[in-house]
């Protein structure tokens, strides 16, 4: 076998990169797609099964107050057993979710199977950067994430336009069982084509510690991003159908757009951050996320607005999360990737739990301008966050 970087292997390295890829891309669409799905079916779900804004708030805290839960044990089990085993019972968890939530006949079971949902997503980030880590060259990790956790993003752009509309012509439990089917399928795929896992790891695991150091200014900066994001995804279509007067397919299209806009973001943010760089970023990118809810609440008075919102709301907010996972990676101590981030994945979901409880009082009342304030402020706390972390560590002070 020629040496890695000969004109022989080059080819093979990459083809093997293009691979893993396009299935650990899927792998992080499926984490969340389900959350995904009830922000863009959110009308239809209100209208069918009979429940309310509030409730359908309370989803989304259910299911990323579960992986916020999980997430450290998440990133443990991702540790001592591999990344192969870990996205396979990803996947098969995703499938058995969104197929309990097609299934569902009422709010009981609607939130039963949300829960179960919350194991995908507290395995996502730690098993697909433990691959990363494995099997990409130092050199191309940044963009290999960036790509990665578009996937994300690839899932709301998925719930928001195929599934959909899919949702408008047969039913939105056929769109869900129809995600479901795609999940199952990529678990197999993942067996078959990733690399065994060591039967047991050459040392034993970190022992569970809280964040420290980095890790804990992003775990809080990632708790207020993901507090305004869950708002955003789980409100917008419906503040789209009830504020802005769009038809509910219209409204859906705006998770879309917010997708496809992420995943670029994403993308070009992750390959952006490269160390020396990559500090900065998280307070610019929270700076744009706050530009975003004020164009949101503007959508009031100018519908048009909304779909600005929408977009600022993917290149920026969105795109942080990567950022944070890309920084983590560059500064984890040995052996502890998987924990490290699984841990500020942990305040990301906290984020997502809290922040549509917190903003469905004022989905309820009709009050949108008073959430995207709410919102605006958790994000304009982000940016204090990343700021003074950027500062401090560029001085040498201890974190």
């Amino acid at each position: 076998m020629a040496p890695p970087g000969t004109s022989a292997s080059a080819p093979t390295a990459h083809r093997g990169d293009r691979r893993l890829v396009v299935l650990l891309t899927g792998a992080m669409a499926f984490s969340m797609l389900q959350l995904f799905l009830l922000g863009a079916l959110g009308p239809r779900l209100v209208a069918d099964l009979g429940v309310s804004p509030t409730v359908l708030g309370l989803t989304t805290t259910v299911g990323f107050g579960t992986a916020a839960l999980l997430s450290p044990i998440g990133g443990r089990i991702v540790d001592l057993t591999g990344p192969r085993r870990s996205l396979v019972l990803l996947l098969t968890a995703s499938a058995a979710a969104l197929a309990a939530i097609g299934a569902a006949p009422g709010a009981t079971v609607l939130l039963c199977a949300v829960a179960l949902g919350g194991l995908p997503q507290a395995l996502a980030n730690p098993a697909t950067n433990k691959a990363v880590l494995a099997a990409v060259a130092p050199e191309r990790r940044g963009a290999v994430t960036g790509l990665k956790q578009s996937g994300v993003q690839l899932g709301a752009f998925a719930a928001g336009l195929p599934l959909a509309a899919l949702a408008a012509g047969l039913g939105w439990r056929a769109a869900v069982w129809t995600a479901a089917a795609a999940a199952l399928l990529a678990a197999g795929w993942a067996h078959r084509v990733l690399p065994a896992d060591p039967v047991r790891p050459a040392a034993p695991a970190p022992a569970l510690r809280a964040p420290r150091g980095m890790t804990a200014w992003l775990c809080a900066y990632s708790l207020l991003l993901g507090a305004g994001i869950a708002s955003v995804n789980t409100y917008l279509a419906l503040y789209g159908v009830r504020e802005l007067g769009l038809g509910s397919t219209v409204a859906a299209a705006l998770v879309a757009v917010l997708g496809l806009t992420g995943i670029a973001g994403r993308v070009c943010w992750s390959r952006a951050a490269r160390p020396g760089r990559a500090e900065r970023l998280p307070a610019l990118l929270a700076g744009g996320a706050l530009l975003a809810a004020a164009l949101l609440a503007a959508a009031q008075w100018a519908v048009p607005l909304v779909w600005a919102g929408a977009v600022a709301v993917g290149v920026f907010a969105v795109s942080a999360n990567a950022v944070s996972m890309v920084l983590v990676m560059q500064r984890a101590t040995p052996g502890r990737a998987g924990q490290d981030s699984a841990l500020v994945a942990a305040g990301f979901f906290g984020g997502f739990a809290v922040g549509p409880a917190v903003f469905a009082p004022f989905a309820e009342s009709g009050h949108y301008g008073a959430g995207w304030l709410l919102v605006g402020t958790e994000f304009a706390l982000a940016v204090v966050v990343g700021y003074t972390w950027a500062r401090r560590d560029a001085r040498g002070e201890p974190a």
